[in-house]
């Protein structure tokens, strides 16, 4: 049963919220401070609040869906299209990026906005009588570390406004139903957050095992029918439908060749991100929730990524019996645990005292989002995970600097020199987080050297010295600081309880 909701603030009425029965999980309390999830924020794309008669500012059209969605988490939307709107068209084109590679048809972002309102015009008047086609992605493919090669997928520039446009409407919605524990491709979420989640997770929670899980091929392997269902669970307006039906069977473009896509969506595209979070919300997050609170016997904490997520766990009972059903829930959703790269390990405060006692050397390691995981001791000689930067990504890093400084072997060693600072201050940005001043602090040296190398290869009169490049070259190169605080002095800061 549909009826029509008046909603207060703009005179803005649609129909279409169909109430069904609410869930019987109460509000709860405050998530475990791992799983913390942030207060909603207004999206920064959404449109401009709308007048009221009062001659106050009251909220606009998607922050009203939100509000909905947050109250209920069974409703269903009927009419959310009408929220495309020219201005949110707008907003999507210029958040893109403006150097992008083009898709298939060959449209690049300035080019695009040229005449922009005319073709926002076309384009909206296309999305809301049911023209607009959306053209199929073009296939790139990207070298991986271990030398396979990662299958990329470029959309064409009308349909990237198009994905982000309908993926900022539909994100209000999800984004009240997603777990605290998901922190890849959403709003105000970063990759440190999921990092300092596990650090706090592992140190502060009883882990003695840790599950590094890995889906193999996973945004070639969704499935279409089982993410439409997902869809359908909150969105009932079949226009939208019909839109992300579109984008999923539009196929792709390898070398002038078109193949029709049965399953998977492109990686790449600006939608693949959030389809993915939702097909992985259904088919892992509530699946995981629900079976820690049911079955496991001992804690369990899961920290997600995309694709990748680390599970700990106080009994090895848990762990072996969790990943064995697992394998069962993902399978039955076309996926597949990647053989090589799913590991459970033995690690925690007692993994290294117990596997000296039965003879087996230091536990093992695990690697997430850029970081090598390994069990320590701080200064008072308490447990911590020392995180380190991958050195295979370390190396693979200089390797491409090495051969960026080959081309630039000609240019003056000023432009050389703001290159290089841009380059190293943006690696630490990232990298430089508390126990890893000594993997920086080769990264940096590496860099003096090959730009060293780079200056005295460029004449064979050259007549600088070591120590003179030091003194005068190496000094401008940013130095190694720590640019992170400690992982529980952020999270906490970020979810104060």
């Amino acid at each position: 049963m549909s009826y029509k909701a008046q909603m207060n603030g703009g005179g803005e009425s649609y129909s279409g919220i169909v109430p069904t029965k609410r869930s019987n999980e109460g509000q709860g309390g405050p998530k475990e401070i791992v799983e913390g999830r942030p207060l909603t924020k207004e999206n920064a794309e959404a449109p401009n609040p709308n007048r009221t008669p009062s001659r106050e500012y009251g909220p606009s059209g998607l922050d009203r869906v939100r509000q909905a969605a947050k109250q209920d988490k069974e409703v269903r939307f009927t009419a959310l299209l009408h929220h495309v709107s020219v201005d949110l068209l707008r907003s999507s084109y210029y958040s893109l990026k403006r150097r992008a590679a083009a898709g298939v048809d060959g449209m690049t972002w300035a080019e695009y906005g040229e005449n922009l309102e005319e073709r926002l015009a076309d384009l909206h008047g296309r999305i809301h009588r049911g023209g607009y086609r959306a053209k199929p992605s073009r296939r790139v493919w990207i070298p991986k570390s271990d030398g396979r090669q990662r299958p990329l997928g470029i959309a064409a520039l009308e349909d990237k406004v198009v994905q982000r446009a309908v993926g900022t409407v539909l994100n209000q919605i999800w984004e009240e139903d997603f777990q605290g524990f998901s922190y890849g491709f959403r709003p105000e979420r970063s990759q440190h957050e999921a990092l300092d989640a596990l650090w706090v997770g592992i140190t502060q929670k009883k882990v003695n095992w840790v599950l590094d899980l890995d889906i193999q091929s996973f945004f070639d392997k969704i499935g279409h029918e089982w993410m439409i269902q997902f869809v359908e669970h909150r969105i009932g307006d079949q226009r939208i439908v019909r839109l992300i039906r579109k984008w999923l069977k539009a196929g792709v473009m390898d070398d002038g060749r078109w193949f029709e896509t049965e399953e998977g969506t492109p990686q790449g595209s600006v939608i693949s991100p959030v389809l993915a979070n939702l097909y992985l919300h259904h088919v892992l997050d509530l699946w995981v929730k629900a079976w820690r609170k049911k079955v496991a016997q001992g804690d369990v904490i899961i920290v997600r990524y995309a694709d990748d997520a680390v599970l700990g766990f106080q009994k090895r009972e848990d762990a072996d019996r969790f990943l064995k059903e697992l394998q069962e829930r993902v399978r039955k959703f076309g996926l597949e645990l990647h053989p090589a790269k799913t590991r459970l390990i033995e690690f925690g405060r007692y993994a290294a005292t117990d596997r000296e006692k039965r003879g087996e050397g230091k536990p093992e390691t695990f690697n997430f989002l850029g970081f090598t995981h390994s069990c320590g001791r701080n200064r008072r000689g308490y447990f911590t995970v020392i995180r380190k930067t991958i050195g295979k990504r370390m190396v693979a890093k200089l390797k491409d600097i090495r051969q960026e400084l080959r081309k630039r072997m000609h240019d003056s060693i000023d432009v050389n020199r703001k290159w290089l600072q841009s380059v190293v201050r943006g690696y630490f940005q990232y990298h430089a987080v508390p126990d890893n001043q000594e993997r920086m602090k080769g990264f940096r040296g590496a860099v003096l050297r090959l730009w060293f190398g780079q200056i005295r290869r460029r004449s064979q009169k050259c007549r600088w010295a070591w120590t003179r490049f030091l003194e005068r070259l190496g000094v401008l190169i940013p130095k190694v600081e720590v640019l992170h605080p400690w992982p529980s002095v952020r999270l906490a800061a970020r979810y104060p309880r």
